[in-house]
């Protein structure tokens, strides 16, 4: 049998797909979400969520600090778009599910599922940093910063907050330039597909913002939080 290429998926739907679909398992999902929020605010917990929640405010106390209306905003929109990137996954494994049935039983590969997938995780590494850092889910070397007190370790965290920031602005500056540049060239990719690149290096920019509210989201909630440790240690 000779090998043939079947099905190209067309760059429109694509990228429309990718836009709507996590809308809709979002949408589809809502009423086990409010049954998981209701559940995580104290409704009911197993001993062991307790510890754990104890342990991780242990280990980062601005997770759960107290914030306001700005953070709570701001939380919304880191938790909302990690969500929403999230659910691309399912895209990826479909993909690849649809690839080996095409390849390996009817000798026709596609010349689009590999490229589709690998920009569908590099836009999800891109967008998911607010996310991550909304759940402390950050690799950082904390020898050191484990052993201080909890005032003190809000104080270090106020601090290197900016460098932080002076990075997410260094990353947004820079991927302003390469969209743009990408953008006024009409960018595609080298491979047979040839799908346009410009997008994601867009989710760069839109990355570096959402990565940058969440900064300030914790940060807001740091100062409360050093703040309102400060007035306890002043009564005692």
């Amino acid at each position: 049998m000779s090998e043939s290429v079947n099905f190209v998926m067309p760059h429109w739907l694509y990228w429309g797909w990718l836009a709507v679909m996590p809308l809709i398992f979002m949408w589809l999902a809502r009423d086990k979400k409010e049954i998981s929020s209701k559940s995580r605010s104290g409704i009911s917990t197993t001993p062991d969520e307790e510890t754990a929640l104890a342990y991780l405010a242990e280990e980062d106390p601005a997770l759960h600090a107290p914030g306001n209306c700005v953070t709570r905003w701001l939380d919304w929109i880191s938790e909302h778009s990690g969500v929403f990137v999230s659910l691309w996954t399912v895209n990826a494994v479909c993909a690849y599910f649809y690839e080996v049935i095409s390849r390996y039983v009817f000798d026709a590969p596609t010349i689009w599922v590999h490229q589709a997938s690998y920009l569908l995780f590099g836009m999800q590494y891109l967008l998911a940093g607010g996310f991550a850092l909304l759940h402390g889910d950050h690799v950082r070397v904390d020898v050191v910063y484990i052993k201080l007190p909890n005032r003190a370790q809000v104080g270090v965290d106020i601090f290197t907050s900016i460098f932080f920031f002076i990075f997410a602005l260094a990353l947004l500056g820079t991927s302003w330039r390469f969209f743009t540049d990408s953008l006024s060239m009409r960018e595609v990719t080298d491979e047979t597909w040839r799908i346009q690149y410009y997008p994601v290096k867009a989710m760069m920019v839109l990355g570096a913002i959402i990565l940058a509210l969440a900064g300030l989201s914790k940060l807001i909630k740091d100062i409360r939080l050093y703040r309102a440790l400060g007035r306890k240690t002043a009564h005692e």
